[in-house]
């Protein structure tokens, strides 16, 4: 059957698309000129939002400022200023010490082995239990022993009898050689018989005086005053002279020494403490660091460094009288080298820029600036600071991220004063604004301003006022900030049970009572920071 042969496609059917057209020169423009404009406005709000603290618009919240409507941003009680922790410098004793991880060792352990071999009949001490020096420990068998001495005993006495009965004879002849009645050469064999006769008895001697120690070695007493270990032999067992395990092991407890490692650069400074008898105090802290275990006293340095690590070995001596202190325990060295007086901040105050350390200085108008410092000793909190500032000057040590120079700032606990609206106070039947509740007036303008944080007595910087002052006559009353006091009793016992089952949560939560109790800056400001957060609308 014959196929009919397809025609020619149609164009309008036609398969292939036809060709795209390139884009017009004007398209291309816009596209560019929307890419440029998106890029701009994503380098702009990043501007914005980083610079934002300190471009507040004007009268956005703010009172009267320095330079007039429109002065520089960030004035007094505007939403610009930044909240800062703050501390006062103040002079301490920052103690110089040397932190170190270091080994219990007991002053002497002693294996109690056998020295006679036998049936161990009797064991009379309890395992763990501190035992006397001289206190009876365990029997051996001491029969055969005794057997031993008696024989030993006998023939001592069988030999010191013929010694005597030689010496008689030897006096005998010496009286007949006088007479010229006996041979000399009997006198002097019998003079012979009896220096033999002496030798005899005198090892003798010695064989009974062994005889008598084997026997007192049948029973076991303790070398030294310690804490006896397990036991490793049974009553009725036969044990063996000079066995290599022992029946039990005896350790010293009280005193004891922790082994420690010093670096090199720092034995100078350890030595000239030795030299001058006055030994540097050493506390043994617990693994988390916040408890301490026993305080003693540096004893003495080894006679060599380890090349390997750079440091040379240290032993101090620990009374132990709480037995706190476990030989072959891991502890943390705190060995305190001497006291430093120097003026102080916390260490978050102190920061590092391009031209050193430096450090934000509050000023009484709560404007900050940056003052160059030169950084002392430190600790663990504070660290000393020999030049750039006074006692008495408030430091930044939270949010100097946020600062700049001549940057204003509120302190923690500080409650701004209220400013005027935005749109304006209310009218008066004349049809001028009066001034809203809050304004700076020439009245109250005093009152509004801030005034220095009073020093609580024992506290290392200024604390927030326990209360606020009246309103003047005749204006209302301003709004009273909420507490800002320590916690109560039921708030410590809450953060107390938030965390019972974790020991270093506890510890931290008990510290940070502590140092709320002391008056310390820091835990003030945290605390204050904790109740900010929790109230309403904030």
């Amino acid at each position: 059957m014959d196929h009919p042969t397809p025609g020619p496609v149609p164009p309008s059917r036609s398969l292939v698309p036809p060709p795209a057209r390139p884009p017009s020169r004007g398209r291309r423009w816009l596209g560019a000129l929307v890419t440029v404009l998106v890029l701009g406005g994503l380098v702009g709000g990043s501007y914005y939002l980083v610079k934002r603290p300190a471009e507040t618009p004007a009268g956005f919240g703010m009172g009267p400022r320095p330079g007039g409507p429109g002065g520089p941003p960030g004035g007094p009680g505007g939403f610009g200023m930044v909240t800062v922790g703050h501390a006062a410098v103040a002079r301490a004793q920052i103690p110089i010490t040397l932190d170190a991880l270091g080994t219990v060792t007991p002053t002497a352990t002693v294996t109690l082995k056998p020295q006679v071999g036998g049936v161990l009949t009797e064991v009379l001490f309890t395992e763990g239990q501190t035992v006397r020096r001289g206190q009876l420990l365990a029997r051996i068998d001491p029969r055969p022993y005794e057997q031993a001495l008696m024989q030993a005993r006998g023939t001592r006495m069988r030999d010191e009898a013929q010694l005597q009965a030689a010496r008689v004879t030897l006096a005998r002849y010496r009286t007949l050689l006088g007479q010229d009645s006996i041979a000399r050469q009997d006198v002097d064999t019998q003079a012979a018989l009896v220096q033999q006769l002496e030798g005899t008895v005198t090892s003798d001697k010695a064989a009974e005086a062994a005889a008598a120690v084997n026997l007192e070695f049948t029973r076991i007493t303790a070398p030294l005053t310690g804490r006896i270990g397990l036991r490793t032999v049974d009553p009725g067992n036969t044990v063996a002279a000079s066995a290599t395990t022992g029946i039990a092991v005896i350790t010293q407890m009280n005193p004891i020494d922790v082994q420690f490692a010093v670096p090199q650069d720092r034995i100078p400074e350890v030595q000239d403490q030795v030299r001058g008898n006055s030994k540097p105090t050493v506390a043994a802290l617990d693994r988390t660091r916040s408890a301490v275990l026993d305080t003693g006293s540096f004893s003495t340095l080894d006679n060599v460094v380890d090349t390997t690590t750079g440091t040379v070995k240290a032993k101090a001596r620990f009374a132990n009288a709480d037995g706190k202190l476990f030989p072959n325990q891991f502890v943390n060295v705190r060995m305190t080298l001497r006291t430093l007086d120097a003026l102080v901040v916390p260490v978050t105050a102190v920061r590092t820029g391009p031209q050193g350390p430096y450090v934000y200085v509050i000023a009484d108008d709560r404007s900050v600036s940056m003052r160059r410092v030169k950084r002392g000793e430190a600790t663990v909190d504070v660290v000393a600071v020999t030049e750039g500032l006074q006692a008495g000057e408030l430091v930044v040590t939270e949010g100097g991220d946020r600062l700049s120079e001549g940057a204003r700032v509120r302190l923690q606990g500080e409650v701004p004063p209220a400013g005027p609206r935005a749109g304006g106070g209310r009218r008066n039947g004349q049809g001028a604004a009066a001034p809203a509740a809050g304004a700076a007036t020439p009245a109250n303008a005093a009152a509004a301003a801030p005034a220095p944080l009073p020093v609580r007595p024992g506290a290392s910087g200024p604390q927030p006022p326990a209360a606020t002052a009246p309103a003047p006559s005749g204006q209302p009353p301003a709004a009273q900030p909420e507490s800002t006091g320590l916690p109560t009793a039921e708030q410590r016992q809450r953060m107390l049970e938030s965390v019972k089952d974790d020991p270093e949560k506890l510890a931290q939560r008990k510290q940070f009572l502590e140092a709320l109790d002391r008056g310390d800056p820091q835990a003030l400001a945290r605390w204050q920071n904790l109740q900010q957060r929790r109230r309403p609308g904030s």
